[in-house]
Order: C-alpha cells, then structure tokens, then sequence
C-alpha cells in the first residue's frame, strides 16, 4: 500500500514538473522577444538657420527682411525693415541694425538665430535708369521741330554747366519728353522742362535744363579702346555728329579713312579722331630685305635689295642694290615687295 502511494505521488510531482516547461515554440518567441531590438526612430533633420546675404539689388523704396535674409517664412520675409537708397544710389547697413530690428519685428528671439558669416554690414544698391545727355538731346530737338518747326538735326545741345545726374525707375523705358520748351532764335538758346512719363521721382522733381544749339560735324570715334599698332576695322568705328569746334578740318569725317589703318598712338572711346591718329600700314620697314622686281616690256629681273624707307602699299620708296649700290625708286606693291618700273620704254623685237 505504502508502495502504490509513493508511485503515485512521484507520477504526480512529475507531471507537474513536465507541465512547468514551457512549449519550444513559446521559449523561442520569448527569447525573440527579448533579443530582438526596439525599432529605430528617424534622426530629427536639422533646422537650417536664416542667413545674411552680403550684398543685394532692389527696385523697391523699402527693404524687406527677406531682402536681407535667406530662408525666412513668407509673412516674415515680406515685413519690411529698412528705407532703400534713393535711385541709382548704394549704401549699407549694419549687421547690428538688421539683427537689432529683427528681434523688434519678432523674427528671431536672438542673434543666434540668424548665421551671418560674419559681415558687418550689406551693403545695397537701389537699381535704376540713368539719363544720358543724348536722351535730353534728343527730346529737344523733338520739341524744336514740332513747336517751332526748326529741324534740328545738324546740331547739337550744349548744356549748361554739363548734363545733369538723372536716375529714375528702371522700370520706366519711355523716351523724355518736353513739358515747357522756350527757343531764341537769333542766339539759339533754349530753355526747357523735362519730365520721363510715368516717372514719380520725375514728378516731384521735373529736369530744368538751359543751354544753346550749335552746329554739328560728322566725326569718327572708336567704339572701343584700340592700343597703339592696332588695325582699325569697319566694327572698331562709328560716325557720330559732334558740335563744332574751329578744328574740323583735322577730323575725320569720314569712315573709309579710318577703316585699315593703323593706330599711330592709343585711341580712347568715343574720342573724335583725327587725321594725325591713324595711318595706313607699313608692309615694307626701313632698312628690310626686300625683293626688288624691275619690269619692263618683255624682261622682268628680281633681285634682293634693301629698303631705305618705310612705306605701306602704293608708297613709293627708295631701296638699294646690294650688288651695284645703285639706289633706285619703286612703288611697294606687296609685303616685302617693292616694283621698279623702266623709265624708258625700249624696242621689243618681233619674231618674224
């Protein structure tokens, strides 16, 4: 009996036993689940701050944060913070300043807010258009023809005092017109108020202008710089009209004399030029070898000689013969050539 008790109870214990190991499968998932790591959040993608830009361009009278700084949310960027230079004018502003308003505005809460690189200031250009005398020359002579029927394309307008400094809105590409126009005929001096359609800084503030019509020449300016020993050619010149000034007949008129010469000296732009300034070029040097071609009817001998002068194509130079030192006079008819033609027309025998 005590035998049949104890088995069963060790039965039992063991039962018990095989009940408390867990299932494989439940051991596997348990160990997965605490081997097997949290899933990763995404890294935060960095806040890129407002920057300064060190220079910048506007149209506008005011200068808006955004103007100044990149990367500000439209509401912010478009509160504007500073007066723009008048027109056609640069001036700067103080890193200071801009960070000092900023803070006043309630963009940033600090300097650190914004990166500025460390500039000190930015510096802005307000753009705009500039008046050019030619422009005001122009609107006159308009004026003259349909005021006074006076045609005025032969002369020019000397301004008193120089053509004044005049910028107005860039936006604005219309001619300038006269508003009030008085002519002399006799002195040919005029009175005139000048205004751009349009323009607001205009105006406030029309241009007053005086100044005296006068007769004009037609001259030839560079259109660019040309140094010294430069060919001209026909895109390096213009023919302009230009007031008179007593030494006409030492300028060049016209644009053929000018085209393929070369440049005895450095021309400026827009500068007249005068005969003195250009010359043709020199395709025989003094003192070169050249090939000397005397021609005469049926005989035709070269030979080297030397240049005693210098001269360009149709010149006419001395050269000498190396061998007889005879010095003789030709036309230079090429590079390093130089004709002589026979002063005397000889008899040329006929075959029979």
């Amino acid at each position: 009996m005590i035998r049949l008790s104890t088995l069963l109870a060790t039965v039992a214990l063991a039962g018990t036993a095989f009940a408390a190991q867990p299932h494989p499968a439940t051991r596997a998932g348990a160990v997965a689940a605490i081997v097997t790591p949290p899933p990763q959040q995404p890294a935060p993608t960095p806040v890129r701050k407002p920057f300064l830009r060190p220079e910048l361009t506007l149209t506008s009278e005011l200068v808006s944060f955004g103007d100044l700084l990149s990367g500000l949310p439209s509401e912010a960027a478009a509160t504007p913070g500073f007066r723009a230079p008048a027109l056609g004018e640069t001036g700067t502003i103080q890193v200071s300043r801009i960070m000092e308003a900023a803070r006043a505005a309630g963009i940033i809460r600090d300097a650190g807010d914004i990166e500025s690189h460390g500039f000190a200031q930015v510096i802005v250009t307000r753009a705009a258009r500039r008046l050019m005398a030619s422009d005001l020359e122009a609107a006159v002579k308009t004026g003259l023809q349909e005021r006074f029927g006076v045609d005025a394309r032969a002369l020019a307008l000397a301004i008193d005092g120089g053509a004044p400094a005049i910028a107005i809105e860039p936006e604005l590409t219309g001619d300038v017109t006269v508003l009030d126009l008085g002519y002399d005929v006799r002195s040919r001096r005029v009175q005139a108020r000048l205004i751009v359609p349009g323009s607001a800084a205009m105006r406030l503030k029309p241009i007053r202008i005086t100044g005296q019509m006068v007769d004009t020449v037609e001259v030839v300016v560079p259109r660019r710089s040309i140094a010294r020993g430069e060919t001209l050619s026909a895109t390096d010149v213009v023919v302009e009209r230009r007031p008179h000034d007593g030494q006409a007949t030492e300028l060049i008129g016209d644009v053929k004399a000018a085209i393929d010469k070369v440049a005895r000296r450095a021309l400026n732009v827009g500068m007249p030029l005068r005969v003195g300034d250009v010359q043709r070029e020199e395709i025989v040097g003094k003192g070169d070898l050249v090939t000397i071609v005397y021609a005469a009817p049926g005989l035709l001998i070269s030979m080297r000689g030397k240049a005693g002068e210098a001269g360009a194509m149709g010149d006419v130079v001395t050269v000498t013969n190396p061998q007889s030192k005879r010095v003789l006079q030709g036309t230079v008819s090429g590079p390093g050539r130089v004709s002589v033609q026979s002063s005397a027309v000889g008899r040329v025998a006929s075959a029979p």
